[in-house]
């Protein structure tokens, strides 16, 4: 059995030797594609791959129709739309993400933009403190359990709003658990974003549901820039000069927002979620153990394809 590990940004090179151990004591082979410039160099490479661990690259059909013998996917990390999950299904081949190894480091990320933030983007002005503040986090998945318990550290008054996430869940952690986004957003003057980008989420972040949030409201959004509606993100900053917007995905707007909304707006050059040396070897060690548990035994815990 052939994996392949294909990143056009490579894993740390402990963590490669984390996946290398893995899949050699499973008696398989391990290929490396890292740094690649050009998508025909993927297309060359996937061809004898059983399996293909990746992280934020792009795998599309022709990818899989370039893949005879590819019978496993796993994106290293937590988000997956990065691959195309029906063209998946329509190869018979399975897609899995690998949940919570990247959580800490999103979450540790989020908290240092909300200070960032509240202190004027430390530009020696005088800011405000987060102790006693109410923190909304919209989704109580992985990163947002990660999220409130480092808040509770901040002694943050923590709220959450998750469609999918049992109430029982959310308030064993000392969470007050809302019925709805719009609740949240009304109660809450910082709200920690963790919602994927689906086609229900896509835009739903707009004028409407951030116009409710208090006075010196903050939205902070480590999640996916999908899921804002941008223009309208703008027309609120221009009416309410009390908003900040802190984000680790840069807006397609990027450059209007920095000219118009400058110390109310930051956004890092690149994706910083998962760049840490914890989460890198994590979500790499995982995604190399998850493929030899399913070449092995089937186990398909992680599926995110039907």
């Amino acid at each position: 059995m052939n994996i392949l590990v294909a990143t056009e940004k490579p894993f740390a090179a402990i963590a490669v030797k984390g996946i290398r151990e893995t899949v050699e004591n499973a008696g398989m082979e391990l290929t490396l594609l890292e740094k690649y410039t050009e998508k025909t160099q993927l297309l060359t490479a996937v061809k004898d791959a059983d399996a293909l661990i990746i992280r934020s690259d792009s795998i599309d059909s022709e990818v899989f129709d370039a893949a005879g013998q590819l019978k496993i996917v796993v994106r290293a990390g937590a988000g997956y739309d990065n691959v195309d999950l029906a063209a998946a299904t329509a190869h018979r081949v399975c897609v899995m993400n690998t949940p919570g190894q990247n959580a800490n480091a999103v979450a540790e990320l989020a908290l240092g933009m909300m200070v960032y933030g509240v202190r004027n983007l430390f530009n020696g002005a005088s800011g405000t403190e987060l102790a006693g503040k109410k923190l909304g986090i919209h989704a109580y998945g992985n990163v947002g359990r990660n999220v409130a318990r480092i808040a509770k550290g901040f002694g943050m008054e923590i709220y959450a709003y998750d469609a999918f996430c049992p109430v029982d869940i959310i308030e064993k952690d000392g969470v007050k658990a809302l019925d709805s986004a719009d609740e949240l957003y009304e109660t809450c003057p910082f709200v920690s974003l963790h919602i994927p980008a689906t086609a229900e989420t896509k835009n739903s972040i707009n004028y409407r549901l951030l116009s409710k949030m208090p006075k010196g409201a903050m939205l902070v959004n480590t999640a996916r820039k999908e899921v804002i509606n941008e223009a309208e993100l703008v027309k609120l900053m221009e009416e309410r000069t009390d908003f900040k917007y802190m984000t680790d995905i840069m807006p397609g707007n990027h450059a209007e927002l920095a000219g118009k909304f400058a110390g109310r707006y930051f956004s890092t050059p690149k994706k910083m979620g998962a760049q840490t040396a914890e989460a890198n070897i994590n979500a790499g060690i995982a995604a190399a153990r998850q493929i030899v548990k399913f070449l092995k035994e089937g186990d398909r815990t992680f599926q995110v394809n039907k």
